[in-house]
């Protein structure tokens, strides 16, 4: 199988959202505007209660999908159609904007480590105002695989080379989601279809992403350290080493839409058309 290999390495930006909360913005920056079909990808992690306290207070969205997965800590999600829970450390919400809801997300805490990501998955034009809906799984519902070489693979979504099946749904950009650790010089490797946009954000560690060819001097791998995206080139499988420490990171990919993407603030559409008339649906009251 073909390997992939890192092509390019973002570190994002500090920035700002909701009511002050404090994240760095890796997709959706100046950097990288988007990685088809992620839209976005933020990670917030203080122990600073100032920084993320404030929440994200209600707002609206359409469009596409909001990814939530927390590391440390909880969150309490409303909605305006009356649903409601607490997304604790461990668990994901994959929540389906679809054509329309108002949402929150506000701490349920008010001291410790929050941590986590928020990642934006585009919606195909035939899907943009389907009806909004969760996929929501406590840290106990979450498949995870033992690695034989120590280490773990934390499936979200898609399938693992052993099958082991994440429990999020999607049928229309087929994700792969997986939160994976490695001791310090282990190695793992998972198939990614061909053609599908993928990446890896290292939390923990340095690794080697690519193969190093047997019997000889001649090396693929490269190398990506904490706090940073990795895009990989296409192919059909990764290979990722782990450095002198323990690593942790997350693998991310998707089949692009290749569909035009116009962008107002909390929406996503296909046309500035579409996106007006998003604002003319929200201020009337139709979400």
């Amino acid at each position: 199988m073909k390997a992939r290999t890192l092509i390019k390495i973002f570190s994002g930006i500090d920035t700002a959202d909701g009511d002050g909360v404090k994240l760095t913005r890796i997709i959706g920056s100046p950097q990288l505007n988007m990685l088809d079909p992620f839209l976005l990808l933020d990670c917030f992690a203080s122990d600073q209660v100032q920084d993320y306290i404030g929440g994200f207070p209600e707002h609206p969205h359409r469009g596409f999908e909001t990814v939530t997965y927390l590391l440390n800590g909880k969150m309490r999600h409303k909605d305006n159609a009356g649903n409601e829970g607490i997304i604790e450390a461990g668990g994901v919400q994959w929540m389906t904007a679809g054509r329309g809801i108002l949402h929150s997300e506000m701490p349920e805490q008010e001291d410790g480590l929050l941590q986590g990501f928020q990642l934006w998955v585009n919606l195909p034009r035939s899907a943009k105002m389907t009806a909004p809906r969760y996929q929501e799984y406590a840290p106990d519902t979450i498949a995870v695989e033992q690695l034989a070489a120590g280490g773990s693979i934390k499936v979200i979504a898609g399938k693992t080379d052993q099958d082991t099946l994440g429990p999020v749904k999607n049928d229309y950009v087929f994700p792969t989601y997986m939160d994976i650790s490695l001791p310090a010089g282990s190695s793992f490797s998972q198939a990614i279809t061909k053609g599908h946009n993928a990446f890896i954000y290292l939390l923990e560690g340095e690794v080697l992403i690519g193969s190093k060819s047997e019997g000889t001097s001649d090396s693929e791998q490269q190398t990506l350290s904490a706090k940073n995206l990795g895009i990989l080139s296409d192919g059909e499988q990764v290979s990722v080493t782990a450095g002198e420490q323990d690593s942790r990171f997350l693998l991310i990919a998707g089949k692009p839409l290749n569909e035009p993407v116009a962008r107002g603030g909390p929406f996503v559409m296909n046309t500035e058309a579409e996106i007006q008339q998003a604002f003319i649906d929200y201020q009337r009251g139709l979400f």
